[in-house]
């Protein structure tokens, strides 16, 4: 059973670790990220980002059981976990079944992870036009066509990785 829990972002290392000396191995984290390109000081540089900010999933059988959130709530680096996760188990099945599916070599998710609509005004996050506006103009199944001030080209779906506005 999945649930979703905050944590202090600084503690993270401590919280795995509690958990598994007190279970050993019958639980699971998972946690979304994306990789983008930022130009620092005239160089490109790798950043990494949580798709959900402080939050995670944590996986395990036992959390059906009250006591068991109960006892976890006190692990270091555990701000509060969200209650109503025993009904929403089949959003939160979807949700991460569709990030692992969307997932690079890396860990990372791809652009295929979010949809892309036509007439809207993006901002490349990778590539050599990192932070360069644009509008999409059509949709292909591989291509994007994209308009850059008064240039129209088209571009790979998955070679760069486009944030609306």
């Amino acid at each position: 059973m999945w649930t979703v829990l905050k944590f202090d972002k600084k503690r993270i290392g401590l919280f795995t670790q509690q958990l598994q000396q007190r279970f050993g191995k019958e639980f699971e984290i998972y946690c979304p990220k994306i990789s983008y390109q930022k130009f620092r000081n005239n160089k490109l540089v790798r950043k990494e980002f949580d798709l959900l900010g402080d939050y995670i999933f944590c996986f395990s059988k036992n959390f059906s059981k009250c006591n068991f959130i109960n006892e976890l709530q006190y692990f270091k680096g555990v701000k509060y976990f969200l209650s109503g996760y025993i009904k929403s188990q089949n959003e939160i099945n979807e949700f991460v079944a569709k990030c692992k599916k969307n997932e690079d070599s890396d860990g990372y998710l791809s652009q295929s992870f979010f949809d892309i609509k036509k007439d809207t005004f993006y901002r490349f996050s990778s590539g050599p036009f990192t932070q360069k506006m644009f509008k999409v103009i059509d949709i292909q199944k591989n291509k994007i066509k994209i308009l850059m001030g008064n240039v129209s080209t088209s571009i790979k779906k998955d070679n760069y990785i486009l944030s609306p506005l």
